[in-house]
């Protein structure tokens, strides 16, 4: 299966359980995996072929940057809801939501909820 990559999309927003996540905010990274056919687009060099890159960075911002949630997990899940009421041609996604920086004592990296949906008829 063809797909298009969005790696570390990054944005600001108010998501976590604690009250000082929601009041302050914090830096999110998104990655996704569109899956599509992607070979009309190669053929026609068409948009209308495939997905517009920077539309879809805007409903990715729109989720993220958008109402609080508890949980990553349901950042996630509306970022892919988002996706397939927003591009019809998307067959499924994977979406990656990283917090680099949650109130968590200790040594890490980051915290990160990765999910794979496919399109439902």
């Amino acid at each position: 299966m063809d797909k298009i990559l969005l790696n570390n999309m990054q944005f600001y927003g108010f998501h976590g359980l604690l009250p000082e996540e929601n009041k302050l905010g914090q830096r999110f990274y998104v990655d996704l995996e569109l899956y599509l056919d992607l070979k009309n687009a190669g053929n026609t060099d068409n948009m209308y072929d495939s997905v517009h890159y920077g539309h879809v960075f805007d409903v990715v911002k729109e989720v993220v940057e958008g109402e609080a949630k508890n949980l990553i997990e349901a950042v996630a899940e509306l970022i892919s809801k988002q996706l397939f009421s927003s591009f019809e041609l998307l067959e499924a996604c994977k979406v990656k939501v990283v917090k680099p920086d949650p109130p968590i004592p200790g040594h890490y990296q980051s915290v990160a909820v990765e999910i794979y949906r496919e399109k439902t008829v």
